[in-house]
């Protein structure tokens, strides 16, 4: 219809004041971002800077760290992942994560699938479920005639495709994605990026990412991070945050337009 506005995107994380700590040492600070349902937002800046540190906090990965303490909120669909009686593992379970290197289990294919849904009691159509999350994953067609072999026989890219399969297995909302195709070789991260485009559709994806050409290629919303001088303390700050396209083309921000330009970090 002419004239009809486009509806607003629906936020999905809202960062506030976050500040993150490992045995009193600020790592992160005054971190302040809304992330959009249904886009890949990346996570760029230098090494150091707090990326993995910000998307782990995402869905309390970091608890586990000793030292580790939060400050500020991070709110997940207007509830607070902090908050006093939130289960983490329902956390986990909403919002799905998959590291630099592929760690497939030492299982079967089909039982790296399977093995979150039967411990959350999802076992309902369990071969129906195996077949969607690989499907979901554009693995299926490669692995259909071999799901009870070893998934440690399979190549990087498949293995990293599998752990995706893994993660879309117990119907998340959100996909982490931390340097996912930074142990691949160009052919496997081309079909990392490709998926990239296609779960969007299902799923909301925030990606860190080291590589500034992948970031331009699959992210529709960009953060550059970098590091400031907080109390005599280099600590990681959001510096910059927009659409992709401005991000890389027009940034605010000397620092960023440095860093994507190749000139610093």
């Amino acid at each position: 219809m002419a004239g009809a506005r486009r509806a607003p995107r629906q936020v999905v994380f809202e960062a506030r004041d976050v500040k993150v700590s490992y045995g009193g040492k600020p790592a992160i600070a005054g971190v302040d971002v809304k992330i959009y349902g249904n886009l890949v937002t990346a996570i760029i800046g230098p090494s150091g800077c707090g990326k993995s540190t910000f998307l782990r906090s995402l869905n309390r990965l970091n608890d586990s760290v000793k030292g580790f303490t939060l400050d500020g909120q991070v709110l997940y669909r207007g509830h607070d992942v902090y908050g006093g009686g939130v289960d983490r593992v329902e956390v986990r379970r909403r919002i799905g994560m998959v590291f630099q290197k592929p760690n497939p289990f030492p299982k079967s294919i089909y039982d790296n699938i399977a093995w979150a849904p039967r411990n959350l009691g999802m076992k309902s159509d369990l071969d129906e479920r195996v077949e969607k999350a690989l499907r979901g994953a554009a693995l299926w067609d490669e692995v259909k005639d071999r799901l009870r072999q070893s998934a440690l026989g399979l190549s990087g890219g498949q293995q990293q495709r599998l752990c995706i399969a893994r993660a879309i297995a117990i119907e998340p909302d959100v996909l982490l994605l931390d340097e996912p195709a930074s142990a691949l070789d160009p052919i496997a991260t081309a079909a990392i990026e490709d998926l990239m485009h296609t779960l969007k559709r299902r799923y909301t994806i925030v990606i860190v990412t080291h590589n500034m050409q992948q970031a331009a290629r699959v992210a529709d919303r960009t953060a550059f991070f970098s590091l400031d001088v907080i109390d005599d303390r280099r600590v990681g700050t959001l510096v910059e945050y927009d659409d992709t396209e401005v991000i890389f083309g027009r940034a605010a921000d000397t620092r960023t337009r440095d860093y994507v330009s190749g000139r610093f970090g």
